[in-house]
Formats: structure tokens, sequence, C-alpha cells
């Protein structure tokens, strides 16, 4: 097994990768898809030139320590593939000690809360639970609701034909669309949004359909705060949904970081598989208490 380094677009493709090994070897393990790795890059990012580390063997990759700056801290991500990959002490090792090599000041590191493994790994490693809880949900696509119709007026596109501004510009940035076309799950037929009857944006939801793993993913999606409460929410997602199956997923997911959020989901037939905490690490943390193989 030989561990290397990639950067920018070529590490999205190599975590792409791994995910999709990672998804097809455990259907409902870890925490995301490659899909998401994708959405993340939708912005420049100060990681963006950050070699990420990856561990291949003859198929491909295998593990990965993912270091992803999300400004108010830099995001630790562990993914492996089940059974090939190190052991999760030696990942997080290495990815504590190349967030030191960088400086990083404050780390994040998003764990489930069934994964008391990984709970003790980073206690040992200086990182402290907070308070910051979020959710991921699945559905078989057979049981995705009716398409629920849009208040009179509204209007649903996709960017297929769209013109001007993408939707989610204001939130991240001039060059949202141009980075979501440079990713290979990302379909324009699936990025959706709601115009209200004066022309103003209602809402947006981003679908991808990953055809290695059958997985259609929710991400992101949300209704601007003045049309809230009309129904918007369920006929976006719902529309998506319904054009995730046309596309051929078998598989439905949406992860939630809000109660209302997590109500919606459920109110549209996606079960709760697992909740997750975020746990924080702040420079320096556990030095002299934390041991692993390998060099930096």
């Amino acid at each position: 097994m030989m561990e290397t380094r990639v950067a920018g677009l070529a590490a999205v493709e190599a975590a792409t990768e791994l995910l999709h090994r990672a998804r097809l070897a455990d259907a409902e393990g870890g925490l995301w898809e490659a899909a998401d790795i994708q959405w993340w890059w939708r912005m420049p990012r100060r990681s963006d030139d950050v070699e990420q580390l990856f561990w291949m063997d003859a198929d491909g990759p295998v593990a990965g320590a993912l270091l992803t700056d999300w400004r108010e801290a830099w995001g630790c991500d562990l993914i492996a593939v089940a059974g090939v990959a190190p052991g999760r002490s030696e990942l997080l090792g290495r990815a504590v000690r190349r967030s030191d090599e960088l400086g990083l000041d404050v780390v994040d590191m998003l764990v489930r809360d069934d994964d008391t493994e990984l709970m003790s790994l980073a206690t040992s490693a200086g990182f402290a639970a907070t308070d910051d809880r979020s959710g991921e949900m699945w559905m078989a696509v057979e049981e995705r609701p009716e398409v629920a119709p849009l208040a009179a007026g509204f209007i649903l596109a996709d960017r297929t034909a769209a013109e001007g501004a993408h939707p989610m510009s204001r939130r991240n940035g001039e060059h949202v669309e141009d980075r979501l076309r440079q990713c290979s799950l990302y379909d324009p037929a699936l990025d959706l949004s709601i115009r209200t009857p004066d022309g103003e944006l209602g809402g947006y939801g981003l679908f991808w359909h990953d055809p290695t793993t059958g997985v259609g993913l929710v991400e992101p999606m949300r209704v601007e705060d003045a049309y809230q409460r009309r129904g918007l929410g369920r006929g976006l997602l719902t529309a998506g949904l319904e054009r995730l199956a046309g596309r051929g997923s078998r598989r439905l997911k949406v992860g939630y970081a809000t109660a209302p959020a997590r109500e919606l989901y459920l109110g549209c037939n996606f079960r709760l598989t697992a909740t997750a905490t975020t746990w924080r690490r702040s420079a320096g943390a556990g030095q002299g208490r934390w041991r692993s193989a390998g060099p930096v």
C-alpha cells in the first residue's frame, strides 16, 4: 500500500473514487457520498492548494484524510474502504500531524454517534465534542412521495437553459456554477430553483445522481425566509427526488442540521439512520498524549 498526496481538482477526483469504493463496500456506513466532496468544491478555498493524504492499493484509493477550509474552522474527514484500509488510529494520527504541520488553529471532525471507536480516538487526539449535531437519512427510491404541486404562480426551473447568476451565487460566490461544472457528478438538469410570481428567488435545491453507487443525494436545499411555510420545500424536494428516480437512482439520501429540515425529510418518507456530533480540536491539543506510526 502506498501513501500519496494530491491537491485541487485531482484530490476531488481521488476522493470521488475512494467514496465510490467505500459505499460499494458498505451500503450505509460512513458519513459522506462522492457527491458531498464535489459539492464542497463549489467555491475557492485555502484548502484547494493543500495536498490531501490518500492511501492507494493496486485498484486505487483505499483511504483518505481530508482537510477542508470551512472558514470558521478546518474540517478533518477520515474516509476508508472497509476491510482493506489502514487502521483509523493511523489515519487520524496522520491527519492530526498534518494539521499541526500546516498550522491550523481549529479543526472540526464530524463523528457518528454510534462510532465509539472514533470517539475514543478523537478524545486521545485532543478533540472534544461540541453541541453541533446533525443527522443523515435514507430512502429506497420506490418509497418516494408523489410530486407536490407548487403554489399558484411559482415556477420550477433547472440550469439546462437558465441565464443570469446562479441561484446559489449570493451565498457561495460568483464562481459557483463554473466550479460545479468541473465536477463529474454535477448535472444541470438536477440543479433546481423556484421563482416567485414576481420573479424573485424562492428557493433552490441541488440533486446528485451517482451512477456508480446508485445513490441520489440532496445537497443542498433551501427555501428563502420570506417564502417559507408555503409548501415550497416539499414541492422542491419531491420534484428533485422524482428527477433522481428518472436518472436511475436506487436509493436516496439527505442530511440535516436543523429541526425543520429533519421534519420535512421525515414527512417525505426518509428514515433517520444516523446522527453525528462535531468534535473540535484547537492547535496543539493532545500533544504528548497522541501516538501514531509514520512520518508527517
